[in-house]
């Protein structure tokens, strides 16, 4: 498609088509994970199963959802900067999940770090006990720490969607009205679909505010929501109120690569 010319209604339907199957297909996918299904860490050692390892180990630590969204976020952007195939990935993975626990200041403890994440990638195993396995794995994510944070130049800390996200959803709920807005979970839907988002390195290419006005579209498209009032605007997009410089086809671009974050979502395996 050319970015010049205008999204047809053809194209805007059939677009519509794939967002509902993708996110029909998702919430399948989420119904099994939900009977006692668990994910082999040691046959995978790609981006997407990686981000998943930092996600799981970030919900066993109870973290914030912004420290889990800051490890993958650091986890993408050390990918960038090196040869993965020369690194221990999931070593490098709970490195980051540990030092976004020191950048978001969530009190993350080395010990526990380290524990969840051999526990999560050895289904079963026991606590490590203090001896000389357990320090050379906590010397090891220590110099992996130096590591990231060298290859990174010390810029490890991000601006994120989710501010962008929180203003946009407060704005829209005064904008739809308390009765209106509540028929519909506008605002959970979009930070699972924004948080979701984090697995793919495609997080790092897009600006922060425009990765939330389009988790925010793509979530009124799938439940068939009309931001009211704009029959009055001109034929001005809803979003364009907040960013004047996001074009229709940039915004079904980021959204396109929402969606495409859960294609290479791996089989699930019955746990023991």
């Amino acid at each position: 498609m050319n970015p010049s010319e205008p999204i047809s209604t053809e194209v805007l339907s059939s677009k519509m088509k794939d967002v509902i199957d993708v996110l029909a297909m998702q919430r399948e996918k989420r119904n099994a994970l939900q009977k006692s299904v668990t994910i082999d860490y040691t046959i995978s050692n790609d981006s997407f199963a990686i981000s998943r390892f930092i996600y799981e180990c970030g919900i066993k630590l109870d973290a914030h959802p912004l420290t889990i969204a800051t490890a993958s976020t650091l986890f993408h952007r050390f990918l960038r900067e090196v040869n993965p195939q020369s690194y221990d990935l999931y070593l490098m993975a709970t490195t980051c999940l540990y030092l976004a626990g020191k950048i978001k200041d969530d009190g993350l403890k080395i010990r526990d770090v380290m524990n969840v994440s051999s526990n999560t990638l050895h289904r079963g195993s026991q606590p490590l006990e203090l001896g000389d396995q357990y320090w050379s794995i906590r010397d090891a994510i220590i110099q992996a720490e130096l590591l990231i944070m060298r290859t990174l130049k010390f810029q490890v800390v991000s601006v994120h969607p989710h501010k962008y996200l929180l203003h946009y959803l407060r704005s829209l709920q005064a904008w739809f009205g308390e009765d209106e807005w509540s028929k519909y979970p506008v605002a959970k839907t979009s930070l699972a679909l924004l948080q979701d988002f984090h697995h793919s390195p495609a997080i790092l290419d897009y600006p922060p505010n425009c990765i939330a006005l389009a988790c925010i579209n793509l979530t009124l498209q799938v439940y068939g929501v009309v931001v009211p009032l704009m029959d009055e605007c001109d034929q001005l997009p809803w979003f364009n109120v907040f960013c004047k410089e996001l074009t229709r086809e940039k915004l079904w671009e980021i959204m396109e690569k929402v969606m495409s974050t859960y294609d290479p979502e791996p089989e699930t395996q019955d746990s023991c």
